[in-house]
């Protein structure tokens, strides 16, 4: 099931997957989501908790999301995947090189920190100076 979060405004969808994600869902829930983001925003913003329930992916839903994925490739600014699954981190590693925004794994712990960097806010990127007085 997933289930759209009340944080999803403006540029940015936060949703979260518990059990088994469907075909159904992707096409009644995810995908007319992003397409009205999509719509009035150049570039989407997409947070994704994997609830410690969930299951996986009907075969359906992995074909959609591969579909997807081909498809709006360079349509993300950022996206965070939220999971304890070590297959996850790895999956997103991978998902990062096919995709033009940029994207980041974070553990269930780290979820405030994950939606500090999709809005932007409290930067962690790893090119962040320092010491920016020390020239």
């Amino acid at each position: 099931m997933l289930y759209v979060l009340p944080e999803t405004t403006g540029d940015i969808i936060v949703l979260q997957a518990n059990g088994t994600l469907t075909t159904q869902d992707y096409t009644e829930t995810f995908l007319p989501l992003f397409e009205h983001v999509k719509n009035t925003h150049p570039e989407v913003r997409l947070l994704i908790t994997f609830a410690p329930d969930f299951e996986g992916f009907e075969a359906g839903a992995i074909w959609e999301d591969a579909k997807f994925g081909l498809h709006h490739n360079k349509d993300f600014y950022r996206v965070a995947i939220v999971s304890n699954e070590k297959w996850m981190e790895w999956m997103t590693k991978v998902a990062d090189l096919l995709t033009q925004g940029e994207m980041r794994h974070y553990r269930m712990t780290q979820l405030l920190e994950a939606l500090r960097w999709i809005n932007d806010e409290g930067e962690d990127d790893e090119e962040k100076e320092l010491y920016p007085f020390n020239n």
